[in-house]
């Protein structure tokens, strides 16, 4: 199918960005008709959604909205410290062109028994482009109504002015380890706005693009010839968690990986998950997966973001009611968040965690995390910036032999600046690939 081109003037504006976003900056989604929220580099699944300043690099943002017509929707940008808090920058100072944009870019679900419409915003394009390294956080709207925010979705741009590398190690300054990894680094500040290396530098490390596991850290070990070496350091020693599940629903009328059996329900099918059991006690085994991302993909469709359908998966954990904790089922296609819309129920006639959750077809990751009961995401969207601490140790374990990936963001703040710059980003793997 075609996809919609619109063309259409963006409007001046030149308020300060501070004034333009809720307290919570997450990633997240706030009208219950839009789905499957996807950050993406369109050449590299597995690429994080950071781009290069004045590189060939994009971010797809790519997400529907259950319909039969389209809507005029409309986006802006805002520049936030490494922290995500909206920095103090004008938009003149972080943007080339308008901050304000329509999102032109849409096509209608092709033969599924879900209607949808598409969408999909690519950054940086022919109204927007980046002037400085930073986190920023993208927010649609709908167009006749600008402080109805219906999503907002992180990514980042890095000017890749300085060098790091780093080693992720299971030997850590913990003693005899069996469920702990660690993180060294050493960033070459040389020809960076860096002049103080204890006082100029933030560090932030991320693991498998869960937000409540970033650590932040600001003062180097040591400083050897521009070289701040992060070694030794507690805040940078990870709980090594376990390989996450999964599950395919690339065709819906036949079971796929991880699947039990399948049935139409009268408007959508579903598909009915074989029955998972806790992993905290058992012996580490080995899975290749994609560390928490989720791939739409229906096997018989030329372009499967149209062509991929909404089916109902029944998810199922073998478990005794954890009393005080709510279980949740977690992965980059819940945002990685904690509502009622991934909280599992404890049904006490089958004794099992039960939830069901609507999921375009596909290829998907996922676990089980525990929270203390009240502890979740606000679901009127209103809440904080400090994530709930998920623990996914209860059902899945620790291993330090899990294979996890760490992303590492190099942020500079100058003395009086208004901001913070992100000069380096690098990627680790625990296995070392």
């Amino acid at each position: 199918m075609v996809r919609h081109i619109l063309i259409s003037l963006a409007t001046i504006s030149c308020t300060i960005a501070v004034n333009a976003v809720s307290t919570d900056t997450s990633t997240l989604i706030m009208d219950k008709d839009v789905r499957s929220l996807a950050i993406r580099n369109p050449d590299h699944f597995m690429a994080p959604p950071v781009i290069r300043l004045d590189g060939n690099d994009h971010v797809n943002i790519n997400f529907d909205i259950i319909a039969d017509s389209h809507e005029y929707l409309r986006y802006k940008i805002i520049h936030c410290n490494a922290d995500w808090t909206p920095s103090r920058l004008l938009e003149s100072e972080f943007l080339n062109g308008f901050n304000e944009a329509q999102v032109t870019d849409y096509a209608y679900s092709n033969n599924t028994y879900v209607h949808f419409v598409n969408y999909n915003i690519s950054l940086p394009n022919d109204d927007i482009s980046f002037l400085t390294g930073g986190n920023y956080l993208l927010q649609v709207y709908r167009e006749d109504n600008p402080d109805d925010i219906i999503l907002q979705a992180r990514f980042a741009v890095s000017e890749n002015i300085a060098k790091v590398e780093g080693l992720v190690s299971s030997r850590t300054d913990r003693g005899f380890n069996s469920e702990w990894q660690q993180i060294d680094l050493d960033v070459d500040v040389s020809g960076t706005p860096v002049r103080n290396p204890y006082q100029d530098l933030i560090i932030t490390v991320t693991q498998n693009n869960r937000p409540e596991t970033t650590r932040t850290v600001t003062h180097p070990l040591r400083v050897e010839n521009n070289h701040a070496i992060f070694s030794h350091n507690q805040d940078l020693v990870f709980e090594a968690g376990n390989e996450y599940r999964r599950f395919e629903t690339v065709r819906a009328d036949y079971p796929g990986m991880h699947t039990d059996s399948v049935a139409f329900g009268g408007t959508n099918w579903h598909a009915y998950l074989t029955v998972d059991y806790p992993r905290a006690d058992k012996n580490y085994s080995y899975d290749s997966t994609q560390h928490g991302r989720f791939l739409i993909r229906e096997y018989n469709a030329t372009d499967s973001d149209l062509g991929a359908d909404y089916v109902t998966v029944h998810f199922s954990l073998d478990a005794p009611e954890i009393v005080g904790a709510d279980i949740y089922v977690d992965g980059d296609f819940s945002q990685n968040r904690f509502t009622e819309a991934n909280r599992m129920a404890y049904d006490y006639n089958s004794r099992l965690y039960q939830a069901q959750i609507p999921l375009k077809q596909g290829s998907y990751n996922y676990q089980y995390v525990a929270l203390p009961k009240g502890d979740g995401d606000d679901e009127n969207n209103t809440g904080h910036i400090s994530r709930p601490k998920a623990s996914n140790a209860i059902i899945e374990g620790n291993h330090y032999e899990t294979d996890n990936e760490y992303l590492v963001k190099v942020f500079c703040r100058e003395p009086a600046a208004r901001a913070d710059r992100l000069i380096a980003t690098l990627i680790l793997s625990s296995s070392g690939k």
